[in-house]
C-alpha cells in the first residue's frame, strides 16, 4: 500500500498521473490512505504501550531503536495526509486528506511536509538493514520457506537420493551438527533477520521462566549479531575463532527442553530449537563437550537399550500375569517404552493400558526383550548416531514381526516412532497415543466412557497437556474424552500448555534447586483447586508429582488410562458383589 505511494511521490506523481488509468486513481488513493491510516493507528498504539503502559519485558531495556522507528512511521503517516491535501483529494476515497484540506494548509507547510516525509522515508529505508526492522524484507521468504513438515521433527545426519536417511553402514560425513556459523542452513540463518523482537518466544520458554540462561529470542539475535560482527571474516571465506556454541553459551544450549513452545508461538515461523539441537550434536559427537551427567543415560542406552540400565530380559516382567502376547505378531503392538517397562510407578500405566485394550477385544501384544529405546533421549541430547542405531534396530524388529500398528503411552515414543521413524523406513507405520486409541474405542462402544462407569464423583480432575502430545502431536481432545472431560483447566493448557521440564533429555540431567521448571507447572496445576492431575506421559507423571511435592501440594497424579481402568474395575467389583449401580 505504502510503497506505491512512496514511488509516486519520489517521481513527482508520474505513477498516478501518467501510468495509472484514470478509473483506478480513486480506488488506488483510497487504498493508500487506508494503508497510512492503519500504520498511524498501529504506531500510536505501540508508542503508548512502550512509553506509558510499558510491559515488564521491556522495562530496563533500551528502547531507542524501536521508538525511533515508530516516530519515523508517525512522521511519514501524518505528513502524508498533509501532502495528500494538496492533490485535490476526493471526499469519498480520501476522507482524511479531504478533512486536512478544510484547514487550508499553506504552500510552505505542504512543501515542508513533503520534504519531511521524503527525508523520514529515506532514514527509515537506511535503518532497515541496520536494525531489527530488516524483518520487513526477510519475513516473506522466512514464512514462505518455513518447514511444513511435522512439528518438532528432527532431520537425520544425511539424506539419500531415495528421501530416506542414509544407513549407518553407508554414512560418510566429515562433521556432526553445527559448530561454525556457515554450517547452519540458509533457512536457519535468515531467521536472524526475520525476528521482530516481539519476545513471544521468551514469554513461553520454560527454561527462561525458571531463571536459566536460555532466552530463545536472544539465540536468534546471537545468530544475527555474530554475522554482523564477523562479516569481514565470513565474507572472505574464513572462519572466526569464536564458535556458535561460545556465542550462545553452553548453559543456554543445554537448558532447552525442546518443548517447541517458542517455535509454535512465533508469528514468522522462526525455528529456535533446531539451532540448539544442531549445536548439541556437535558437542556430543565431535567436540565431546557436553554435561558429564549425560554419560550415565547415554551409556545405559548404548549397552542396555534403555537409560535406566536394566537388562532387556526384565522389559516384560510387569506383564507376567496379564496373559498378553510377547514377541509375537499382533494387530496392535503396545510399545511400552523405557519408563513404563522399568519405572515401578509407570508400570501401573502400562498394566492399565494393556488391560483396557484387552477389555475392548483388541488383538494386542508387546515386544518384550525385542523392544529397544525409541531413541528420543539420545536424539534430543545430540547423540544422533546412537539414535539412528536404535531406530534401525527397532525397524528391523518391526519388519520381522510384520508390525503395522503401534500404541504408545509415552508421547516422546509416540512422536519419534510416528513422525521421525519415517526417515528410517517406518513411513507405513500407524502410531497411536494410548489416549487416542482409548478415545476411539469409547466412541465405537468397545469401552465405556468414564461417566458411564463412575458410580459417584469421588475426585475433581484437571489435565496437564504433555508438550509432545498436545502442542507437537496435536492430541488435545482425546485424553480429555477418555476421562469424560476435566473439572477445571489450568491457566495454560492445550497447545499453550507449560512444559513439565523433562523433555530434551532434561529427565537425565540435574536442575538447580531454585530453577526447576516442574515447580512452576506444579503451582499452576495446584491453583486449579482440583485433587487429581490427569496426565498422558510417563515423564510428566514423574516431574509433575515431584513438583507438587516440592510446593507442598497433596494432589494425586494419575494417567488417563489408570483413571478409566480403575473405575471399570470398581464397577465390575460392585457387580460381582451384588451391589446395584444407580
Amino acid at each position: 500500500m505504502l510503497a506505491s505511494d512512496m514511488l509516486d511521490l519520489a517521481t513527482a506523481n508520474a505513477f498516478s498521473h501518467k501510468i495509472l488509468p484514470d478509473f483506478l486513481r480513486g480506488p488506488w488513493n483510497g487504498v493508500v490512505e487506508l494503508g497510512y491510516s492503519m500504520a498511524l493507528v498501529g504506531c500510536v498504539g505501540a508508542l503508548i504501550r512502550r512509553l506509558i503502559f510499558t510491559p515488564e519485558k521491556l522495562k530496563g531495556k533500551s528502547q531507542l531503536e524501536g521508538n525511533t522507528i515508530l516516530l519515523l512511521i508517525f512522521t511519514i503517516t501524518t505528513t502524508s495526509f498533509i501532502v495528500e491535501s494538496n492533490d485535490n483529494p476526493d471526499s469519498f476515497w480520501e476522507p482524511i486528506g479531504y478533512w486536512v484540506l478544510s484547514f487550508s494548509p499553506s504552500d510552505q507547510i505542504i512543501i515542508a511536509s513533503y520534504w519531511t516525509h521524503m527525508i523520514a522515508i529515506s532514514i527509515f529505508l537506511f535503518l532497515i538493514p541496520l536494525s531489527k526492522h530488516m524483518h520487513l524484507v526477510m519475513a516473506v521468504p522466512n514464512v514462505f520457506f518455513h518447514d511444513a513438515g511435522p512439528a518438532g521433527k528432527m532431520k537425520p545426519l544425511a539424506m539419500g537420493a531415495d528421501g530416506r536417511a542414509v544407513p549407518l553402514e553407508e554414512l560418510d560425513i566429515d562433521s556432526f551438527g553445527v559448530s561454525s556459523y556457515t554450517q547452519f542452513t540458509w533457512r536457519q540463518l535468515i531467521d536472524g533477520w526475520s525476528c521482530t523482537s516481539c519476545a513471544r518466544c521468551q514469554d513461553v520458554c520454560p527454561a527462561y521462566a525458571s531463571g536459566k540462561s536460555l532466552n530463545p529470542m536472544q539465540v536468534i539475535h546471537d545468530v544475527r549479531n555474530y554475522a554482523n560482527e564477523h562479516a569481514p571474516i565470513l565474507l572472505s571465506g574464513e572462519q572466526p575463532e569464536e564458535t556458535m556454541m561460545q556465542r550462545i553459551s553452553d548453559d543456554a544450549v543445554w537448558a532447552c527442553t525442546t518443548c517447541n513452545a517458542c517455535v509454535d508461538v512465533c508469528p514468522l515461523y522462526i525455528e529456535h530449537v533446531p539451532k540448539l539441537t544442531d549445536l548439541r550434536r556437535n558437542a556430543m559427537m565431535e567436540t565431546m563437550e557436553y554435561p558429564e551427567i549425560l554419560n550415565t543415560a547415554m551409556g545405559n542406552i548404548e549397552s542396555a537399550s534403555n537409560p535406566y540400565g536394566f537388562g532387556a530380559h526384565e522389559r516384560a516382567d510387569w506383564a507376567s500375569d496379564l496373559d498378553v502376547k510377547i514377541g509375537e505378531p499382533a494387530e496392535y503392538i503396545y510399545f511400552v517404552g523405557c519408563a513404563a517397562s522399568f519405572d515401578e510407578r509407570n508400570q501401573k500405566v502400562a498394566r492399565s493400558t494393556i488391560s483396557l485394550l484387552k477389555e475392548a477385544g483388541l488383538d494386542v501384544g508387546i515386544l518384550g526383550m525385542q523392544e529397544g529405546c525409541s531413541g528420543d533421549p539420545a536424539r534430543r541430547a545430540g547423540n544422533e548416531y546412537l539414535f539412528q542405531m536404535l531406530a534401525e534396530t527397532n525397524m528391523m524388529t518391526f519388519q520381522e514381526l510384520g508390525v503395522k500398528r503401534i500404541v504408545a503411552s509415552c508421547p516422546h515414543c509416540f512422536h519419534t516412532l510416528g513422525k521421525e521413524y519415517a526417515d528410517y523406513g517406518g513411513d507405513k507405520l500407524e502410531v497411536f497415543h494410548h489416549s487416542e486409541i482409548l478415545a476411539k474405542l469409547q466412541e465405537e462402544g468397545s469401552l465405556p466412557y468414564l461417566s458411564e462407569v463412575e458410580t459417584e464423583k469421588d475426585r475433581t480432575i484437571t489435565f496437564h497437556d504433555p508438550c509432545y502430545l498436545g502442542r507437537i502431536g496435536g492430541i488435545i481432545d482425546e485424553p480429555r474424552s477418555v476421562i469424560s472431560g476435566v473439572d477445571k483447566e489450568p491457566e495454560r493448557h492445550g497447545r499453550d500448555s507449560f512444559c513439565c521440564g523433562a523433555g530434551g533429555a532434561q529427565m537425565w540431567m540435574e536442575e538447580e534447586p531454585d530453577k526447576r521448571v516442574n515447580e512452576i507447572r506444579a503451582k499452576e496445576l495446584a491453583e486449579t483447586g482440583c485433587d487429581t492431575v490427569a496426565v498422558g506421559c510417563p515423564f510428566c507423571s514423574i516431574m509433575v508429582k515431584d513438583g507438587l511435592d516440592s510446593v507442598g501440594s497433596e494432589m494425586e497424579v494419575l494417567d488417563v488410562a489408570e483413571i478409566l481402568w480403575e473405575q471399570i474395575k470398581k464397577r465390575d467389583e460392585e457387580i460381582h458383589s451384588g451391589v446395584s449401580i444407580q
